[in-house]
């Protein structure tokens, strides 16, 4: 550590705000829809995604800055910094730059190829008997027309879509209706062809070109579409007694009842028509954002493109290849360690341990944490299988994932009826760790094998994002799991319980920040000594003071840091006194980069971490949390070389300034270009 007098005469420690970093991140994944080397149904999903990353942000966490908005101004302003003027502004240019994108971009794209997708542009005639047929036959199976002078108690549900038509009945009295647009039963988008060109229209502008035949002899004098936006966050009581399930279910309910924070609406709604809509719809504290004519452009990943050009060509994934394929899978994991990387591996591996573990006679006792619950979980199959063939299977399920609360709790019911013992979430604490183990009769006692991973046990995400999942019988660190699931099954805090001991796993609440400061520094006493230090780590997101702190405490020492941060990332990189030894990366590319690892040279004899923390204070202080030790040497190899490919990236990639600007990585004159995810599937 820094001596006193050093820390008294070094400049502060500066920190990016968490939520324009995380828009700097979407920033990212529109930059990429807009690089014409990207296929075209690429770029399309890229600006899907940035659409519902920022639907999510609003949801989640727009009510945090209005809520500090609200305290700053009270406080006079001296105690709270107000960011969300500095968010709004930001978001409106980028939504800018997503306009321009589809109009300048992707439409004269689409049109080269004979499609034409009818993006604030009206219908031409030669399709409209077409669309006429398409709304007698879909659309007014399901149009449901609200009159709010006689609904007054009406409540736009979260993130739907709606068209407010203002309508003059024969006498010419002016009235509001509301229409629901019925994404929930038919599809976004239809598909018409003529004189061979295809023609895509949204499904609220085929509504939009009937309108009259659900109006009788009203005069339609405006129509315009709008959605609002609502508080997901759950905010659960730190209680203890009650039924947590029932507790989180009427909670999803109420989510969808939260407060607006964004009133999205198309440009050229009459500012009565507003007034009238944010009084009767109970929108006083919500955002008016003008927006453009249709909403909810997340579904735009579901566009009917068919020509395999505009995708990417796909990447062989590779299946684990057992020793003896007429062999166990745990037999092999008792010889050695196993390392996968899906998607660049199949999940077959994974799917077989739980399987195997299902029929095996000789294993007694499954222990598994949950997360994220495929829809259709092959595994949560196959742990009910396990249970009905006597085998004593324990799950931890933490109910809380936001967004996934109602299918978490489906297959909670379904395990428990099946004769599973759940173990339910933990109030006031998130069970984020991802861990699962066997317990087997052998002729000298029991055997422990497990898996540890960096995500979810979830087949179906698996199948897009890149994680590390390794298989193991390596007692002493297996042992320590048991100790956590012992402990999860109490369902006591950390403090009511006598502290837990780890020797190799990194747990949270326990001893995984003190351990991770404890390498850092390890670190900078080497770089004081004058042995070269180096820290490389790669996280989702990177966030809590005291660890970027100590990180900036490495960097004035000489340690070389390298971070691979995909989205949020507080730490300032590349200031003078601060963080002039550290550089942050971000990589986009057609997987999501979701492992964690963390590498700290340690003299040359490295020491490789993975796990599931990130470093937000979410992790650090609120959630139960993994990281694990790799042992094996070639295991760590693989994961170096890994890394060091996505540090030499030179297409895929983008440094972070100290202004929070993506920066494109320059390759220099001469140098093979590389690109870090085709790389690792090409080694796999």
């Amino acid at each position: 550590m820094p001596d006193k007098k050093t820390k008294k005469n070094q400049p502060p420690d500066r920190f990016f705000d968490r939520d324009l970093s995380w828009l700097s991140f979407n920033a990212r994944v529109l930059a990429e829809a807009q690089r014409e080397s990207v296929p075209l149904m690429e770029r399309i999903r890229f600006l899907s995604i940035y659409s519902s990353n920022l639907d999510e942000f609003y949801r989640v966490r727009v009510p945090a800055l209005m809520a500090l908005q609200t305290l700053a101004t009270k406080s006079g302003g001296r105690d709270l910094v107000d960011v969300l003027p500095d968010v709004t502004q930001t978001i409106h240019t980028q939504q800018e730059q997503f306009g321009q994108t589809m109009i300048t971009q992707i439409l004269p794209a689409l049109l080269r190829h004979n499609i034409r997708l009818l993006y604030h542009s009206p219908i031409p005639d030669v399709i409209l008997p077409a669309v006429h047929d398409a709304f007698a036959h879909d659309a007014a199976t399901f149009l449901h027309i609200i009159p709010l002078p006689e609904r007054t108690d009406f409540f736009p549900e979260n993130n739907t879509l709606y068209l407010v038509i203002a309508h003059a009945d024969p006498d010419g009295t002016e009235r509001i209706s509301l229409v629901r647009v019925p994404t929930h039963h038919l599809p976004r988008f239809y598909s018409f062809h003529h004189g061979g060109m295809q023609y895509i229209l949204f499904l609220e502008d085929i509504i939009r070109a009937n309108l009259s035949k659900a109006f009788g002899e009203d005069r339609i004098l405006a129509c315009h579409s709008f959605k609002v936006t609502r508080d997901a966050e759950l905010d659960l009581n730190d209680e203890f007694e009650g039924n947590l399930a029932k507790k989180i279910e009427r909670k999803i309910t109420q989510r969808e009842l939260g407060f607006a924070t964004r009133f999205l609406h198309e440009p050229g709604i009459p500012p009565h028509i507003l007034a009238y809509l944010k009084k009767q719809l109970g929108l006083k504290k919500a955002t008016f954002v003008q927006g453009g004519a249709h909403h909810n452009l997340k579904d735009l990943a579901s566009l009917p493109l068919k020509d395999p050009s505009f995708s990417y060509a796909p990447w062989t994934t590779r299946p684990y290849i057992p020793h003896n394929p007429e062999g166990s899978l745990c037999e092999e994991i008792r010889e050695r360690d196993i390392l996968l990387h899906p998607p660049y591996h199949t999940y077959h591996a994974v799917l077989r341990f739980f399987n195997e573990a299902s029929i095996d006679p000789y294993v007694t006792r499954i222990y598994v944490t949950l997360y994220r619950v495929a829809h259709d979980s092959r595994i949560a199959h196959a742990l009910i299988n396990a249970a009905r063939n006597g085998k004593k299977v324990t799950v931890f399920v933490e109910l809380k994932a936001r967004f996934d609360e109602a299918n978490n709790l489906h297959w909670m019911k379904k395990m428990k009826a099946s004769g599973v013992q759940v173990i339910q979430s933990l109030p006031g604490l998130k069970v984020h760790a991802k861990m699962a183990m066997l317990k087997r009769k052998t002729v000298t006692g029991t055997e422990y094998l497990g898996l540890l991973a960096t995500g979810n046990f979830n087949e179906s995400t698996a199948r897009f994002y890149t994680d590390h999942i390794l298989f193991t019988a390596h007692q002493p660190m297996l042992l320590e799991i048991e100790k956590v699931f012992r402990f999860l099954k109490q369902k006591r805090r950390p403090g009511a319980t006598p502290s837990i001991a780890f020797r190799y796993l990194l747990v949270g609440q326990f001893n995984l920040q003190q351990q991770f400061l404890q390498l850092i520094e390890r670190e900078i006493a080497f770089a004081r000594k004058g042995i070269p230090a180096a820290i490389t780590i790669k996280l989702n997101n990177l966030e809590d003071k005291v660890l970027i702190s100590k990180l900036y405490d490495a960097s004035r020492a000489g340690v070389h840091v390298s971070l691979i941060v995909r989205s949020v990332c507080c730490l300032i990189p590349g200031v003078p006194g601060m963080s002039e030894n550290i550089t942050v990366r971000r990589i986009i590319d057609r997987y999501l980069e979701h492992g964690r690892v963390f590498i700290f040279r340690n003299a040359g004899d490295e020491e490789i971490f993975l796990g599931s923390a990130d470093w937000m204070n979410r992790n650090i202080y609120r959630r139960v949390e993994v990281c694990f030790p790799l042992r094996d040497s070639a295991l760590k190899t693989i994961v170096k070389n890994m890394l060091q490919w996505q540090l030499q990236d030179t297409e895929q990639a983008v440094i972070l300034d100290d202004h929070l600007q993506n920066i494109p990585v320059t390759r220099p004159p001469g140098v093979a270009p590389v690109r870090s995810q085709q790389q690792i599937a090409e080694m796999i």
